[in-house]
């Protein structure tokens, strides 16, 4: 069976006027998780048309490596800070990365 990296997409929807907030959450978790074991890629953007809207893209090398992202601290402190912005259920798909440009499988 073949191995593939880990990756995750979420929407997240700020409540109106805290986009830049809840990005500036996410940016800093950003600088967190890059540092840990297993983290290829965390990426924050902005919608274009919604703007209430935060995009991420993560990749990690395995799912385990994510899980235990989640178990940290400081991650756990910016996701109870994150949480009040958020403005119903984050939405978003889990993915299996085989490859393409900039993807280190």
């Amino acid at each position: 069976m073949a191995e593939y990296s880990y990756a995750m997409t979420g929407r997240l929807t700020a409540q109106p006027g805290r986009r830049s907030d809840l990005a500036s959450i996410l940016l800093r978790a950003s600088n967190i998780v890059g540092g840990m074991s297993g983290c290829k890629t965390y990426i924050v953007m902005e919608d274009a048309r919604d703007e209430s809207v935060v995009w991420v893209f993560e990749m990690w090398a395995d799912k385990e490596s994510h899980d235990a992202s989640l178990q940290d601290g400081r991650v756990r402190a910016l996701i109870s800070e994150a949480l009040p912005i958020i403005a119903g259920a984050p939405d978003g798909s889990e993915l299996r990365v085989l490859g393409g440009y900039g993807a280190q499988v």
